[in-house]
C-alpha cells in the first residue's frame, strides 16, 4: 500500500443516497479501491454545523456507512471510516485553524452561500471554521489526491496553502495534497424535470430514485419519467438538448448496462420500451445494494466491526501525523 497514491474521498451523512450519487461517485470509489490507496470517511464533525435535535447525526451516519459497504467498498481494502472515531481529526483540526487566516475564511464562497441559505436562523461558528476541520481531514492522511468538483476545489487550495504555511513556519512535515478532476461519472438527470441534476431536494419524490426505494417504485417512477411529444421514427436518439429527457434515459441504461448511449438508443423506436428496460436494468443494479444494505442495518454489530476496522486503520495513520505535527511545532511531549 505504502508505494501507492493514497487518495481521500468524503461523504456527509445527510440524507439517503440516490441514484445520481451512485452513478456519478459511489461506484467510481469502488472501483478506485483497487487501484489507489482508498480513504473514506464519513463526516459527521461536519454535520454537526448544521445538527440541532439529538440522535439525528449518529442514525444519519449508520445509515450513510452501511450503504458504502453495501455499494462494494470492501473494509479490508479501503479505509472506511466515522470522523469522530477518529478524534485526531478534532486534534489537527484546531492547529489547522491556527494556520488560516480570518480574511482566507471570510473569502469562502460556501460559507457566504451556506449562511445566506440559513438567514434568520443560527448560523454556527463551525460553518465558518469548517474548512480548517476539512483542511485536517486531509492532511492527517498524508494524502496525495482529492478528487473534486469545481465548487470544492476552493477548499482543497486553502488546505495546501495551509500546509504550505506549516511547513515554512515548523519544517517540512505536512504532504501538500492535489486536487484532481475526477473520472466523468453518468450524470443522473431527475426524471421529472430533465434539466436538472437528480436531488432529495426536488420537489416531487417522482424525479429522484434512491438507492433504497422498493423495485416496485423505481419502475414506476421510470415509467412515469418525462420524455416529450415526438413520435417521429427517430423519437428515440441522444440529444442532451433537443431531447433531455429521452438522453437521461439513454445515460441511465448505458451506465448500468456498460453501453454508450448511442448504442442504446439504436434498439429502441418508442419511449414507453426504453423507459420499462431503463426501470429494469436499474432495478437488477440496485437490488443486490438495496439487499445488502438492509441486512447491515438489521446487524448492528456486524456494521459496529466494520467500522472499527476502518478507525484502526485510519488512526494508525493519523495518529503518527498528529504527533509528527506536534513534534514539529515543538508541543510539550505528554
Amino acid at each position: 500500500m505504502a508505494n501507492q497514491t493514497r487518495v481521500l474521498s468524503c461523504i456527509q451523512p445527510t440524507g439517503e443516497m440516490h441514484l445520481g450519487n451512485y452513478l456519478g461517485a459511489l461506484r467510481a470509489w469502488v472501483e478506485g479501491q483497487h487501484r489507489c490507496d482508498a480513504f473514506h470517511g464519513v463526516v459527521d464533525l461536519h454535520a454537526l454545523t448544521v445538527t440541532e435535535e439529538p440522535g439525528v447525526v449518529g442514525e444519519a451516519t449508520l445509515r450513510t456507512a452501511a450503504m458504502l459497504f453495501a455499494v462494494g467498498l470492501d473494509p479490508e481494502i479501503a479505509t472506511v471510516f466515522a470522523q469522530s472515531h477518529v478524534p485526531e481529526h478534532s486534534q489537527l483540526g484546531w492547529i489547522m485553524q491556527c494556520q488560516i487566516s480570518f480574511g482566507e475564511l471570510s473569502r469562502m464562497t460556501q460559507f457566504k452561500d451556506k449562511s445566506t441559505k440559513r438567514e434568520g436562523q443560527f448560523v454556527a461558528a463551525g460553518l465558518f471554521t469548517y474548512p480548517a476541520l476539512q483542511a485536517a481531514d486531509i492532511l492527517l492522511y498524508d494524502t496525495n489526491e482529492v478528487p473534486v468538483g469545481d465548487d470544492q476545489r476552493q477548499h482543497i487550495e486553502i488546505t495546501r496553502d495551509a500546509a504550505i504555511r506549516f511547513n515554512h513556519r515548523f519544517g517540512e512535515t505536512l504532504v501538500i495534497p492535489e486536487a484532481v478532476t475526477p473520472a466523468a461519472g453518468a450524470r443522473v438527470m431527475s426524471l421529472q424535470d430533465p434539466t436538472s441534476k437528480m436531488s432529495k431536494s426536488d420537489d416531487s419524490d417522482a424525479g429522484c430514485v434512491y438507492l433504497t426505494d422498493d423495485p416496485k417504485d423505481v419502475l414506476k417512477k421510470f415509467k412515469r419519467a418525462v420524455t416529450d411529444s415526438d413520435t417521429g421514427l427517430d423519437a428515440v436518439r441522444f440529444d442532451r438538448d433537443e431531447k433531455p429527457g429521452v438522453a437521461n434515459l439513454l445515460e441511465i441504461n448505458a451506465a448500468v448496462t456498460g453501453r454508450t448511449p448511442a448504442a442504446v438508443a439504436a434498439e429502441y423506436e418508442q419511449y414507453g420500451r426504453l423507459k420499462v428496460d431503463t426501470g429494469e436494468a436499474v432495478v437488477a443494479t440496485l437490488d443486490p445494494i438495496r439487499t445488502r444494505y438492509f441486512e447491515l442495518l438489521d446487524d448492528p454489530g456486524e456494521l459496529a466491526r466494520l467500522l472499527a476496522v476502518g478507525a484502526e486503520k485510519a488512526r494508525e495513520v493519523a495518529s503518527a501525523t498528529v504527533e509528527r505535527v506536534h513534534r514539529a511545532i515543538g508541543m510539550l511531549p505528554a
